[in-house]
């Protein structure tokens, strides 16, 4: 909301103009306080429509919540509930209840935890582990992008909105390379309509965005990033076109997500030079990049990487290069064996009912909606070939996917349910799973998923750094702390490797 519809609507008692808020805001206040303004409110419900439509209002509002971020979180709950109670409670009565409230909180779980996800975003993301000296870094004076698709756009978009450098963009023709630009462009002038950009600014980051059809025109570029078709043969071929224009300086990028890097840099002359940079959808908003450093990329390369990733205001988290490097091999693991339960017969509302203790942001069901189909059952396919007696591949999610549709929604775009067509492919299995069947071996299927992560495969250097990329790459919530402290917490990691990830766990004094 604007500052007049706050004030017109109520909420807000005064509005003053921004050029002397502190002084006019602070005058007025004094004049409340010594009674020369006596405040107005004249919305202000009577005692009869208080108490007729005081919890109406609660019930709505734990409707909205439920909708938007399930029933685990606990402070938003108790919070409903000190306003429930407030239509007949006295001021002090109120203060005890508050008291209450939140020295429980304080002594429970969630709260540990959500200190131990402040400080993993606050202090850890800010010094990455394992970021070589960033003075090694080589300097980025001009980006380019393979790919003109919508993708390949954001990337160009982010580029040139954080860096001020020129951008081009190519593609296979022409009309593709034009309609990329003009995208960047439009999305330029709606910065420039909503006053986040000047006009003059507009003006200079569309001069910097340009488009071609010719590698060569890539001579100059220090910075290369690749956004094409997810298949090994398609990158390695536009990067070994590339790489006979470019210096031997200049830096490979690849936005792969689930491909081995070192494998997509087999056909270059200098693989040292290419570096994984996993972004994450929508690319303006998410603020995670996994670089995937590869046995052959050299430490220019990969401080190159971290720099450049600071400089578009993203984290970034040093991994291995191994399937599905941190983000997609966890969410793999959960969709796995969410459609292992679905294909044995289990309703994807039973299991989407049974994860919710989890609190992940979406159920598995809507996970999938988001991701695509496609993309759902080429990720599971991916891990399953690297780890097929840990990953679950599903005939099922591959018919789903040829139908294409998975969820039922309203016009507003609102789930209704299971659509009827998708209900069908699933319906086939025999031997449905209980949901505590579900929650447990989703739980330990994690747990020792991780751990290997960490131990066996070496994908990043500390538990810390899996939780951190859930938070930022993945939106888990913060009062769970990422996925280990809840593993811990439920005994998971102690039943599947005989320990805990964190010593002591991350819980609560209750």
């Amino acid at each position: 909301l604007k500052a007049q519809e706050v004030f017109d609507l109520g909420i807000a008692d005064a509005i003053f103009d921004s050029a002397n808020f502190l002084e006019d805001s602070l005058k007025w206040a004094d004049k409340v306080l010594t009674g020369q303004i006596v405040v107005k409110r004249p919305n202000e419900p009577g005692k009869i429509e208080r108490m007729v439509k005081w919890d109406a209002a609660i019930g709505i509002a734990r409707k909205m919540l439920e909708s938007r971020i399930g029933t685990v979180p606990k402070s938003p709950y108790r919070a409903l509930d000190l306003l429930k109670a407030a239509k007949s409670n006295d001021r002090e009565a109120g203060f005890a209840l508050e008291d209450d409230a939140l020295a429980e909180l304080i002594a429970g779980d969630q709260f540990q935890a959500s200190i131990y996800a402040f400080n993993l975003v606050q202090k850890r993301a800010k010094r990455p582990a394992g970021a070589p000296d960033k003075k090694v870094a080589k300097k980025v004076t001009k980006i380019g992008v393979i790919g003109a698709g919508y993708m390949a756009s954001q990337f160009a978009l982010l580029f040139v909105r954080r860096l001020r450098v020129p951008v081009v963009i190519t593609d296979l023709d022409q009309a593709h390379v034009d309609k990329g630009v003009a995208y960047i462009h439009e999305e330029i002038g709606k910065l420039q309509e909503k006053g986040r950009i000047s006009p003059d600014e507009s003006n200079r980051l569309r001069a910097l965005v340009t488009g071609t059809t010719n590698k060569a025109d890539f001579a100059d570029c220090d910075w290369v990033i690749e956004a094409v078709f997810e298949e090994l043969g398609v990158k390695q071929d536009v990067f070994e076109q590339v790489e006979q224009f470019i210096s031997d300086e200049a830096v490979l990028a690849t936005n792969t997500s689930s491909l081995s890097v070192e494998q997509i840099g087999a056909k270059l002359k200098h693989p040292e030079r290419l570096v994984g940079f996993h972004f994450f959808t929508p690319v303006a908003v998410m603020p995670l990049i996994e670089v995937v450093k590869t046995p052959l990329t050299d430490e220019a390369t990969l401080s190159t990487a971290m720099v450049t990733a600071a400089a578009l205001k993203k984290n970034a988290v040093i991994t291995a290069d191994t399937p599905g490097f941190v983000v997609n091999r966890v969410l793999a693991k959960i969709l796995g064996d969410a459609m292992h339960a679905v294909d044995d017969g289990t309703p994807f509302e039973v299991v989407d009912e049974a994860i919710a203790p989890l609190g992940l942001p979406m159920p598995p069901s809507v996970l999938l909606d988001l991701v695509g189909l496609k993309v759902g059952a080429h990720v599971l396919d991916t891990h399953h070939a690297a780890f097929p007696d840990r990953f679950y591949r599903s005939e099922n999610l591959h018919k789903l996917a040829e139908y294409g549709t998975l969820l039922e929604k309203d016009a507003k775009g609102k789930v209704k349910g299971l659509d009827k067509g998708a209900a069908k492919i699933v319906s086939g299995g025999k031997n449905p799973w209980t949901k505590e069947q579900i929650l447990r071996t989703l739980e330990d299927g994690l747990a020792d998923e991780i751990h290997r992560m960490l131990v066996d495969d070496h994908v990043v250097e500390a538990p810390e750094d899996i939780d951190l990329c859930m938070i930022l790459g993945a939106g888990f919530p913060f009062q769970m702390g990422g996925i280990t402290p809840y593993l811990d917490r439920v005994g998971a990691s102690e039943r599947t490797f005989g320990d805990t990830f964190h010593h002591p766990p991350i819980t609560g004094v209750a």
